[in-house]
């Protein structure tokens, strides 16, 4: 018997991972992907441990302010 909510979010995640893969098309078009899940599986990755860890991220991110960096 499955966990329904482990259940839920293997579905959920991979609702992301296709949404994001359908957006790729038009980034293709400036310099593309080669794989296109793949790439979608990596950015959603990367978001859930900004999600998770957003004050950890903030200090090694190269997006955002720049102000408080050295």
């Amino acid at each position: 018997m499955t966990d329904p909510a482990a259940e839920h979010d293997r579905a959920r995640d991979e609702e992301l991972v296709g949404e994001r893969a359908a957006l790729l098309p038009e980034e293709e078009t400036a310099g593309g992907s080669v794989d296109a899940e793949r790439q979608a599986e990596e950015i959603l990755a990367d978001s859930l441990r900004r999600t998770d860890d957003p004050e950890g991220t903030q200090q090694t991110s190269v997006q955002g302010p720049t102000g408080d960096r050295d």
